[in-house]
């Protein structure tokens, strides 16, 4: 049966309501537009570290253009409480050594697939040695990204490291709707690509034959 994640992201944020404490949450991030609405749903309940680790991104100047739209982000929207952005560092090495192999693969499959787990596991481990009660991901608001995998990986992975997954679907409750709304508002860099060079690419050539059909991925 399939899972309702948004159910189970209700149940737990409705017993840190009730434990009236704030966790400490790692969010890894891919970009600003896809954090906006994270952080605006999220902060009532955790203080939170956006953890900016994406090493699928191998242009230097889109990279830190991201990363700064990340920061003026954080430092304009309004938040309860503590929110700070950390880069994890360009490491387009490791990208493309999941990669190898899977270079002709359209986005969506198991490269992808690959990346995720290569960013969610650089997640994990730095909410373990931060000592962080939970970690996730803002990849899932996505029209693009497959929430069923990227919770699968975080539930493996939060076996593996003893860190507390927060398990999300943050397309549901009109979240990518809203997404978009705060990027107009803050004038958001939003990028019509996921980051690495092989989306780019599916992006330039959807763009010159005009069959462009489906929202820019801001992810």
């Amino acid at each position: 049966m399939k899972q309702n994640y948004q159910i189970v992201l209700n149940n737990t944020l409705d017993k840190i309501a009730a434990s009236k404490t704030r966790p400490k949450l790692l969010l890894h991030a891919c970009c600003a537009p896809c954090s906006s609405y994270v952080l605006e749903y999220l902060n009532t309940y955790f203080d939170i570290t956006v953890y900016f680790y994406n090493p699928n991104i191998t242009d230097k100047g889109e990279y830190y253009k991201r990363y700064d739209e990340l920061e003026r982000l954080i430092d304009e929207l309004p938040h309860k409480g503590y929110i700070k952005a950390e880069d994890g560092g360009m490491e387009p090495s490791a990208f493309f050594a999941i990669a190898k192999g899977l270079e002709e693969l359209s986005e969506g499959g198991e490269r992808c697939f690959k990346c995720y787990r290569l960013r969610l596991e650089a997640a994990a481990k730095a909410a373990r040695d931060g000592g962080f009660d939970y970690f996730t991901t803002t990849l899932s608001i996505s029209p693009h990204k497959n929430a069923a995998v990227l919770n699968d990986i975080g539930s493996e992975l939060s076996d593996k490291y003893g860190v507390e997954y927060l398990y999300s679907d943050f397309k549901k409750k009109n979240g990518y709707k809203r997404s978009c709304e705060l990027s107009a508002q803050y004038g958001l860099y939003r990028q019509d690509y996921c980051g690495c060079i092989y989306s780019k690419l599916e992006a330039e050539k959807r763009r010159a034959n005009n069959t462009e059909t489906a929202p820019a991925d801001p992810s």
